[in-house]
């Protein structure tokens, strides 16, 4: 519900801080003083157009700050968590109007799009006044209202399951259509390249592989000759070891006869021949390392040629041909058993729009139910309410099939014996539109209404018993969700648990609009101006005494 709503710089409104409870409130006061401005600002907050003429003159910006006290699993809250709005704690909505026309919009201190705050706000607030274009309960959203009523949410919620599985199934048969008439217009290259690639063979990271491979043999083959050489310098005819070998062994059998002289020549010449050693076993290893087949490099680069043609061929990228040529399997096998996989996904979805259809037409039969309790319910509380003539009627009809059902649901009413029924919106007169929205309202107080109710003066041009039977139902509101109401009848202000007198102040050359919660003397004394007029009797006392009693 409404906390609290703060006003600063609209209109005739400087500064207002407002706090509201559960039940009925009402807000009284004389023509002129404020009453439409608290209503715009309150719009305002609940993400109606913006407008610069609701700055207060001289001022840059208004703002209009609203707080809702929600449960935790409430449509607002997750409206905000899809806008990615934090939603802890309680639900604030704030929007600043600037005196050049824009608009800011903020939910919880977050910034966020006029759209979103208009549907949080809608979520939260219903406004039902004299003017259709006040009213929240669009024709759009009367379907689901009789199903709330109606406490049919788990049949449509089998018809949206039945409704998706249908959908579901009737796309699939579109695409195995798709897929079968495509598969017959390529049969023939579809069965050559699944042929041709069944050859080929190939495999992911087959190419990178093969490159690798081919670079190293390249390598190798390029490395070989020089590597031979350097063996036949080291082992060849030519080479100088077997002569350095000889005159080691001859001077290490003269080292006895002059060691100091011969020894270090002996150490060096034999540490020469072990490098010359080493040398000669690691070119040897290098040549058996470096050792390949010409035939494997020519293999590779003719599997190379092979796979890079395909390629091209296909259009694919190497490390692709062996998706596409499962996928080319798929596709013949679908051209070979395609018309009896069509067959069974057309049974399928026959099964399914079955199954949707049996569902849908039980919803309709309950939902039909329904409207009918709904009418007599409705039509019992018309003639307390100066509506007795009238009759309350829910016109369902087929209108295709949708995840709701194949039934659009629209109120339509009948203002008088012999006139022809219509569309509620459009026949009901601004007065009679107010009352039937109320005992709408009464009725389905319980199923799809939001926490927060404002009626705009919905007792305008009635009286007595009639504005006794609207503040009785409102009151009757207000035990279910909150209610406040704007009202010129001190028989629904009577009724009212609390009680708010708006009135204009002047201070020097400026007039600002005030609200203040009336205690139980100033609420006597503000119903008996309502009963009396600008000269308050004691009569009129005595008579707004008696109707907070009986209130």
């Amino acid at each position: 519900m409404l906390v609290q709503l703060s006003i600063r710089d609209i209109v005739l409104i400087d500064r207002l801080d407002l706090t509201f409870a559960e039940g009925l409130s009402v807000l009284t006061g004389e023509t002129g003083a404020g009453k439409s401005i608290l209503l715009d600002a309150t719009s305002l907050a609940l993400g109606a157009r913006g407008d610069a003429s609701l700055v207060r003159h001289g001022q840059e910006q208004g703002q209009v700050t609203a707080v809702f006290d929600v449960p935790l699993d409430h449509p607002a809250r997750r409206i905000a968590a899809e806008a990615d709005i934090d939603t802890e704690g309680d639900l604030i909505l704030r929007r600043i109007q600037l005196a050049d026309g824009r608009t800011r919009a903020f939910v919880n201190d977050q910034a966020a799009s006029v759209q979103v705050l208009r549907a949080i706000g809608a979520a939260l607030v219903e406004i039902h006044g004299q003017h259709a274009d006040r009213a929240l309960m669009e024709p759009d959203a009367h379907r689901a209202l009789v199903d709330a009523y109606g406490g049919l949410g788990a049949e449509v919620a089998a018809v949206r399951t039945a409704w998706r599985s249908w959908r579901e199934a009737t796309r699939a048969v579109d695409e195995a259509r798709e897929r079968l008439a495509k598969a017959r217009a390529d049969g023939d290259f579809l069965r050559h390249a699944v042929e041709e690639l069944a050859k080929l063979k190939p495999e992911a990271g087959e190419e990178t592989e093969l490159a690798a491979r081919r670079q190293s043999m390249m390598a190798s083959e390029k490395i070989a000759s020089d590597l031979a050489e350097a063996l036949d310098v080291l082992t060849g005819p030519a080479s100088s070891v077997p002569s350095l070998a000889a005159a080691w062994r001859r001077l290490e059998r003269r080292a006895a006869q002059a060691p100091a002289l011969v020894e270090p020549i002996v150490k060096a010449f034999g540490e020469a021949l072990d490098r010359i050693e080493d040398a000669r076993a690691a070119v040897e290893a290098a040549q058996r390392a470096s050792e390949f087949d010409p035939r494997e490099l020519e293999r590779i680069e003719e599997r190379l040629f092979s796979l890079r043609a395909a390629s091209r061929k296909y259009a694919v990228p190497v490390d692709g041909l062996a998706d596409l040529a499962a996928r080319y399997v798929a596709d013949v096998a679908a051209l070979d058993a395609g018309e009896d996989r069509l067959v069974a996904l057309e049974k399928a979805a026959t099964q399914a729009g079955a199954t949707y259809g049996k569902a849908a037409a039980a919803l309709s039969a309950k939902r039909k139910a329904a409207a009918k309790r709904l009418d007599t319910a409705v039509n019992a509380e018309l003639g307390p309410l100066k509506l007795d003539r009238a009759r309350f009627m829910t016109e369902i009809v087929e209108d295709g099939s949708g995840a709701e059902g194949t039934d659009r649901a629209e109120f339509w009413v009948q203002t008088n014996p012999g006139t022809r029924p219509g569309p509620m919106m459009k026949v009901a007169s601004g007065g009679e539109l107010s009352r039937f929205m109320l005992a709408l309202k009464v009725v389905l107080a319980d199923q799809g209404s939001a926490p927060t109710l404002v009626f705009d003066e919905i007792d305008t041009g009635v009286g007595g018993a009639v504005a006794d039977a609207i503040g009785q139902r409102l009151s009757r509101l207000g035990s279910k969700v909150q209610v406040l109401s704007v009202t010129h009848a001190p028989q629904v202000a009577a009724r009212a648990t609390r009680h708010y007198l708006i009135a204009k102040e002047t201070a020097g050359q400026k007039v600002a609009t005030r609200v203040k919660p009336l205690g139980y003397d100033l609420r006597r004394e503000e119903l008996a101006r309502m009963l009396a007029g600008e000269t308050i009797t004691d009569e009129a006392r005595a008579a707004a005494e008696k109707l907070l009693k009986v209130g």
